[in-house]
């Protein structure tokens, strides 16, 4: 219901579900509401804001749909861990559809990507330490043993950025990381892996991982970046091969 004030601006009354769910946000900003902490019961948040359980039921659905609270059958809701990776989640469904409606959009996401981890990995060749080191070859044999399964291959690829990401040491950068590649995943051709090119894609992260194990700041920035651009050409919008 909308109404009008002395200056012609419309005010908008909102639902009672709306001010509930607006309410319980603020819990959670406020830290009245902690990571892990459980929600208050539906009976007991009708009582403090005065509401009906329709409203409260439709505000804590929208709070899970937000990626605030985890609702499980049969037991009490939880608060959820404020991170990057949960407010990046909520962009991943309106990104696949701008990359499906826009094709131009994949180049765009890939010229993104290149300043992303071409910059990213600068970051952790200085950072990189041996458990790091350790964990990237291990990555790098998991994917080796993915030779021929493309859905796998691309898998243990993002694996392995992701990974060079989180040394960088910035949550923000780990987690668009990761919701890009998955996004340009959507897009790859399994008809570009053949003669030779998963053992390339091998070699390459090789040269890369040598680079970031010897703190190699410049290597690592030049591999990522020949890395990217011999790629580039193995996401194509859907349809196209």
């Amino acid at each position: 219901m909308k109404e009008v004030d002395g200056s012609g601006t419309k005010i908008v009354r909102l639902k009672l579900s709306d001010q509930v769910f607006l309410r319980l946000r603020e819990m959670v900003a406020s830290g009245e509401l902690a990571a892990g902490d459980i929600v208050p019961s539906e009976r007991a948040l009708m009582e403090r804001f005065g509401v009906g359980r329709p409203a409260v039921r439709e505000a804590l659905q929208a709070m899970q749909a937000k990626g605030l609270i985890t609702i499980t059958h049969g037991e009490r809701s939880r608060v959820n861990a404020l991170t990057a990776g949960v407010a990046f989640k909520q962009l991943d469904d309106i990104a696949k559809l701008l990359l499906s409606s826009e094709p131009a959009n994949i180049d765009h996401l890939k010229q993104v990507r290149h300043f992303l981890e071409v910059g990213a990995v600068g970051i952790a060749a200085s950072k990189c330490t041996s458990k790091d080191a350790a964990d990237l070859a291990d990555l790098i044999e998991a994917q080796r043993k993915e030779l021929g399964n493309a859905d796998g291959f691309m898998k243990a690829d993002i694996a392995f950025h992701t990974r060079v990401a989180q040394i960088s040491g910035n949550p923000l950068i780990h987690s668009i990381t990761e919701m890009m590649l998955t996004w340009l995943f959507e897009y790859h051709s399994s008809l570009l892996l053949w003669s030779g090119r998963e053992e390339t894609t091998l070699q390459e992260h090789g040269v890369i991982l040598r680079c970031l194990k010897e703190n190699d700041v410049d290597g690592a920035v030049h591999a990522m970046q020949a890395h990217l651009d011999r790629s580039d050409s193995s996401f194509v919008p859907m349809g196209k091969s």
